[in-house]
Order: structure tokens, then C-alpha cells, then sequence
């Protein structure tokens, strides 16, 4: 059938990807697959290279997990590629931890002044919000160990010695 078909002008040798009328073009679809596993593997691919930095702080239970986060976001939606670059450098590098040991000079601090650990956070009302008079809430303070609030509010100037 296919040669009743077919341009007298046309070689007898047709290639295999050539297909007749009306039958179905098998190279087309398996080309239309491919093609579209091609698009949505590249996808996946783009969105996991995107949060790369975001799932290295996860993994690492960064501090700064959740400006690695914006930063990738960010570099998503603008298509500048500065803050991935950021993002990965922030998810690579280990930040100080400074709050240990500001903690432990604030609980030396409270164990110097009297306080029970966590137990230096005071607070005084302001003057005369109370009703009470200024010796009250100097008395309450020493009771509570706030000795640095009980010391009178005018109290004369130290001259400072020399530090040679």
C-alpha cells in the first residue's frame, strides 16, 4: 500500500522514521516523552540546586537557617544569583556562638550580686507611678538585692584617679 502511495519521483528506499499517511508517528512520541521527562527532570534538578543551602543549615542546625531560607527565596524569584551564593556561604560557615558566654557572665553576675541564677531580672517601677515614696522602692530593691537601684539617685561624682 505504502508504494501505491507513494511520488513516482521518490527513491523505493524510505527511512524507518518516515512514517505513511494516516499511521502513527512512534518517533514523535517517544521524542514528545522524552522531551517532557527531559523539562520535568530539569525542573527538579533547578528547585533542588536551589535549596541546597537551605537543606545544608537544616541538616546543620544553623543558627541562621532561616535567612539561609530568604536568601535562596530571594534569589528564586529575583534570578539574581548573589543571594544563593550568600545563602550557601551563610549555610557553610560556622557563625560564633556568642550567647554562651554572655549567658555565663550574666548568671556570675547574678551569683556575685546575691541572685538566685535567672533571677536578676528586676523590675522597678518608675518613681512615683506607685504612690509610693522614692525610699520605698529603694527599700524593695535592697530586699530583692538590687543593690545598684537603691544607691541615691544624686550621688556626688568620683574623681577619677590617674592611671599612670
Amino acid at each position: 500500500m505504502a508504494e501505491a502511495l507513494q511520488n513516482p519521483i521518490a527513491t523505493q528506499h524510505v527511512p524507518a522514521f518516515i512514517t505513511a499517511p494516516g499511521e502513527t508517528d512512534v518517533l514523535m512520541q517517544v521524542m514528545a516523552i522524552i522531551l517532557l521527562l527531559s523539562v520535568v527532570g530539569f525542573g527538579v534538578l533547578f528547585f533542588r540546586l536551589h535549596t541546597l543551602p537551605e537543606q545544608i543549615a537544616h541538616r546543620r542546625h544553623k543558627l541562621q537557617f532561616e535567612i539561609v531560607a530568604v536568601l535562596g527565596l530571594i534569589a528564586l524569584f529575583t534570578h539574581m544569583h548573589i543571594f544563593w551564593i550568600a545563602g550557601l556561604l551563610l549555610a557553610l560557615i560556622e557563625l560564633p556562638d556568642f550567647t554562651t558566654p554572655l549567658n555565663r557572665i550574666a548568671g556570675s553576675a547574678e551569683k556575685m550580686a546575691g541572685f538566685k541564677p535567672g533571677g536578676g531580672d528586676v523590675e522597678l517601677p518608675p518613681e512615683g507611678s506607685t504612690g509610693e515614696p522614692a525610699e520605698g522602692v529603694r527599700d524593695r530593691a535592697v530586699k530583692h538585692g538590687n543593690h545598684a537601684a537603691a544607691k541615691p539617685e544624686h550621688a556626688p561624682a568620683r574623681k577619677e584617679l590617674s592611671h599612670a
